[in-house]
């Protein structure tokens, strides 16, 4: 099945799937209603998207208008993807594309803040979690008013214990779900 951009300056582009069966990509449907959650707020933003994949996503963020995305992935053959993605939408001036473990690109000195973070590891192999626990241990990874967005079939769906974030919003598109978690404001009381 094709992907593509759905808006934005590159809307109708087709996109590249990675050889093989390494990668899920995120269904148009999914893509789409992420987007509208994430509404204007993705104008002029920093995004991580991590296990990127083809780079649908963190494309799909350019093309909406996203001041910079940086894509990681330690597949060689995503990379390639990624970039070949990038030439064909024309997003490659406010993109970085980077060959990394996403574990070790997390832990590394100083990070750069991002207003979002995509999480869509390889499914059923716990990585969405530990990938949750690294961001929730060193929140400095995300911008204060950052959200992590993770991207998992709903039969991976487990509570996690965190200490810095906490979920606020998930939602269920038939076998992809997505959760969104977020620094609490503190003394941040929700209205009677």
């Amino acid at each position: 099945m094709p992907i593509r951009v759905i808006a934005g300056t590159a809307k109708g582009r087709k996109l590249k799937m990675v050889p093989g069966n390494s990668t899920r990509p995120v269904m148009d449907r999914v893509k789409e209603a992420l987007f509208n959650i994430l509404g204007t707020g993705i104008v002029d933003c920093s995004f991580l998207d991590l296990f990127a994949g083809t780079g649908s996503v963190g494309i799909e963020a350019l093309s909406r208008g996203a001041a910079r995305v940086l894509f990681i992935d330690n597949d060689r053959m995503a990379i390639r993807t990624i970039q070949e993605n990038l030439a064909v939408t024309r997003l490659a001036e406010r993109a970085e594309v980077l060959r990394a473990d996403a574990f070790d690109y997390l832990l590394r000195p100083n990070p750069e803040a991002f207003e979002y973070v995509f999480v869509a590891p390889p499914q059923y192999r716990g990585l969405w979690k530990q990938a949750l626990l690294v961001l929730d241990e060193r929140p400095e990874n995300l911008h204060p008013d950052g959200v992590v967005i993770v991207q998992i079939d709903p039969h991976e769906r487990e509570d996690v214990d965190l200490q810095t974030l906490e979920l606020y919003d998930e939602r269920t598109y038939g076998k992809t779900m997505l959760l969104f978690y977020e620094r609490p404001v503190p003394g941040d009381v929700e209205a009677e």
